[in-house]
């Protein structure tokens, strides 16, 4: 077996564009689900603060 050294720096640049897009994708996704999340989620609703005051009577 011979390992071509060359050949193998020559391909590192191409390895870390893939590696690039990967993480790029990655974070893509993760930001569009916790947007998706926020937009999406129930909204709390107030309570007024004379309910509490009435409740304890």
């Amino acid at each position: 077996m011979n390992i071509d050294f060359n050949a193998m720096l020559d391909t590192l640049p191409i390895m870390g564009m893939g590696m690039l897009g990967i993480f790029l994708v990655t974070g893509v996704i993760i930001l569009t689900i916790v947007l998706l999340n926020r937009l999406t989620a129930p909204r709390k609703q107030k309570k007024p603060a004379d309910a509490d005051d009435t409740q304890k009577q």
